[in-house]
Formats: C-alpha cells, sequence, structure tokens
C-alpha cells in the first residue's frame, strides 16, 4: 500500500481525471515522479468500476483501491445490502474478507465483526477505508482464517465464507471442494464456532451439485441485480435437517421481485395453449427450477413441460416480464414469410430447436423495436411463434 497515493494533490488529480481514457492518460508524463504512475493509473481505473457498483466507496474521500479486479470481483453494495438482511447478533465473522463491502453492511446488523484476509496487503488497504467510512466496529486481521479461528477460540453468531473460484493448480472451478478455502472439508471445525454459516457462490454452481456437497442447508438465495444472477447464498444452520426454502430475488431499479418455495414441493402444473398474457420468470426463478411451483402459486398455465412459459387470461402481477399476446402462428416457411421476413423484433427462445442467431440470419430479422417474438413449444409438442407487445 503505496500512503503517497493519499496525499491531496494525487487524490485532486483522480479526481480530475476519473471520466478520463486510462489508456491514453498512460502516454502522460508522470505529474508525480514520486509515485509509481501505473499504480496512479489504477488507481482511477478501479474508482471508475466503483462507480456504479459501490457508490459509497466512490463518493467517500481518500478510498484506497487494491485494483480494477478486485473492485470487479467484489459484491455490489446491493447484494450486500441484501445479505445483511440475513445476520443479526453480536458477532460475526468474515473468513474472506476481500474489499470489504460485504462486511461494511453486515457491520450495521452486528454489534462486532471481524475481516479475515490471507492478502496483508490487501487487510491494510481495507482496513484504511473502514477509517474513512467510519466503521468503528470492525477489526481486520491479516493471516489464514482456519489459525485465526482457533487462535481466537471464541463462538459467533455467524460465519460468513466467500470461497475463491480461482485454484492455484486448477485454474477457474466450479465444485465447492475445489473452492479456496474447502468449504465442505472445513464445515465440521466451522460449526465448532457457530450455529450459523452463510455461503457466498457464483451463480455458475449447480444448485443440486451445492446441495450434493453441503449439509445442514435451511436456506438457498438466488440473488439477481436488473434480472442478471449474481450470486447463490447458501445459509446453513447446525444439524439442520428439515425442509430447504428456496427464495429468489431480483432486484430492480424500482422493486425487489421475491419468490419464495420449498425445494422438491411436490407442485403440479396445469397446461394450456396460448391465451390473452404471456409470462416469462425473471433470471433468478429460472435458475432456482421452481416451474412447477411459479405456475401453482400464480395460477398460470405452463405452454409446455420445458417451454418455462406462462400464460393466462387474466393480467397479474408475475415476477418477470409479461406481454399481451398479439397473434401466434405455427413456426414454417410460409407463416414466416408473411409475418417476420424482413421485419425488426425482439427474439427469445424457449424449448426450440434454432438459436435465436439462425432465426435472424434465416429470415433477415433485424434486432430491436416494439414488437417481442417468442419462438417455442407448446402443449401439443407443435412449435409455434408469439408476437406480443410487451407490459411489463
Amino acid at each position: 500500500m503505496d500512503i503517497s497515493i493519499l496525499s491531496e494533490e494525487i487524490q485532486t488529480f483522480i479526481t480530475e481525471n476519473i471520466d478520463a481514457t486510462v489508456t491514453v492518460l498512460a502516454l502522460q508524463k508522470n505529474k508525480f515522479p514520486a509515485t509509481d504512475w501505473t499504480t496512479i493509473l489504477n488507481q482511477i481505473a478501479a474508482k471508475q468500476k466503483a462507480k456504479s457498483k459501490i457508490p459509497t466507496w466512490f463518493n467517500s474521500s481518500n478510498i484506497y483501491y487494491p485494483g480494477k479486479i478486485s473492485v470487479e470481483q467484489t459484491s455490489s453494495e446491493k447484494t450486500a445490502q441484501y445479505k445483511s438482511q440475513l445476520v443479526s447478533g453480536d458477532k460475526l465473522i468474515d473468513l474472506t474478507g476481500g474489499f470489504g463491502v460485504d462486511d461494511f453492511y453486515f457491520s450495521k446488523k452486528v454489534k462486532h465483526l471481524i475481516h479475515c484476509e490471507i492478502n496483508t496487503e490487501l487487510s491494510a488497504i481495507v482496513k484504511h477505508n473502514f477509517e474513512q467510512l467510519k466503521s468503528i466496529n470492525i477489526d481486520c486481521l491479516a493471516g489464514d482464517s482456519f489459525d485465526i479461528l482457533k487462535t481466537l477460540n471464541q463462538k459467533f453468531d455467524w460465519i460468513y465464507i466467500d470461497p475463491s473460484r480461482r485454484h492455484d493448480a486448477k485454474g477457474k472451478v466450479f465444485m465447492l471442494k475445489d473452492c479456496l478455502p474447502n468449504v465442505p472439508k472445513l464445515l465440521d471445525f466451522y460449526f465448532g464456532f457457530t450455529d450459523n454459516i452463510m455461503i457466498k457462490t457464483a451463480p455458475i454452481l449447480d444448485i443440486s451439485a451445492g446441495l450434493s456437497e453441503l449439509k445442514n442447508v435451511k436456506e438457498i438465495h438466488i440473488l439477481a441485480v436488473e434480472n442478471e444472477v449474481k450470486e447463490l447464498l447458501w445459509i446453513l444452520e447446525k444439524n439442520y435437517s428439515k425442509t430447504i426454502q428456496v427464495t429468489t430475488c431480483n432486484l430492480t431499479k424500482a422493486i425487489a421481485e421475491e419468490f419464495i418455495f420449498k425445494y422438491e414441493n411436490q407442485a403440479t402444473s396445469l397446461y394450456s395453449l396460448s391465451l390473452k398474457y404471456l409470462f416469462e420468470p425473471n433470471a433468478a426463478i429460472m435458475k432456482s427450477g421452481g416451474f412447477d411451483e411459479v405456475a401453482t402459486q400464480f395460477g398460470v398455465r405452463k405452454l409446455h413441460q420445458h417451454s418455462h412459459l406462462y400464460t393466462y387470461d387474466t393480467l397479474i402481477d408475475f415476477p418477470g416480464r409479461a406481454f399481451e399476446i398479439e397473434n401466434y402462428f405455427e413456426y414454417n416457411k410460409q407463416n414466416m414469410k408473411y409475418f417476420l421476413e424482413n421485419k425488426k423484433a425482439n427474439i427469445t427462445t424457449r424449448n426450440f430447436p434454432e438459436t435465436v442467431e439462425n432465426i435472424r440470419k434465416k429470415w433477415k430479422i433485424k434486432d430491436g423495436g416494439n414488437l417481442y417474438c417468442f419462438f417455442t413449444t407448446d402443449i401439443n409438442n407443435n412449435k409455434i411463434v408469439l408476437l406480443c407487445s410487451k407490459l411489463k
């Protein structure tokens, strides 16, 4: 950590050039010869990434950024705020602290928090930033969290873990056992210090695969921001063995779309041909696999077992996109030439043998406009096209 970065002159320069192109700045002569020019440029690049993702840091003075990659990999403030609603109590320990965005929000919900970070320099950076943000109930400890837990030897209300998905030997990995730390292997050790564990994983992790590696799972939260799944949260409770609750949440600018169901619930969908309205679940629900539960809870009908599109004759408040069906037809050459060839439309495929790219190329359909086309399969296994106008 080069503290010269925090000088008033350099901080002013960073602020004045926050909208500049870093590659262009790199061609300029270093105005601060006592400080490495690349380090200054890295601060600008990282702060640019922070503007929309972590605005509290961006808008605070004298924040030190560890690098653009660290900012890219950290939680956003939106997802950190969501996670903070899931914890309470006196003490929480984060075993994989990183840049500390999650801990900043956890610290508002617990009396005392410990931020563990194996990278000594990053730990010092985070400690400095917490001081600027006036987070006075957080202790930053540098070192291996396994050793820190043993040394502290105390009970915590919560343990939080965000395992690294990059393994020194295996590269990018997708199973929890291959991440660092190896959470499945260490679960019994962790439960020696807490009754409650929250694990954050990447959205690429399959839910059934995660459940095969973990035990005592009480809740799974699937978190999306503006319809893009960002993370999975696994809530574990010591000795828990009952039904698992799945909560999907899509955080939009306007609302938080939540949908809750019991994992492996025996819900049964009703099916129908296209009615007046079409509903497409948000990305968090799509990730959850709760397709029959959606149909049951909202009373809508599925077009096909594997299409995951829903229809109804009444417009309802649905967690996802809603459309009015203007027309529909069987997918064939004659119909495509008449309705869509050389037209402009937004295309989605669900349970359909052709890709969006192939459809556009084959029928010369341009992207955009107010027409929304769904290429899918209906209850009679016919390949159909739904022409819709977007309502939500």
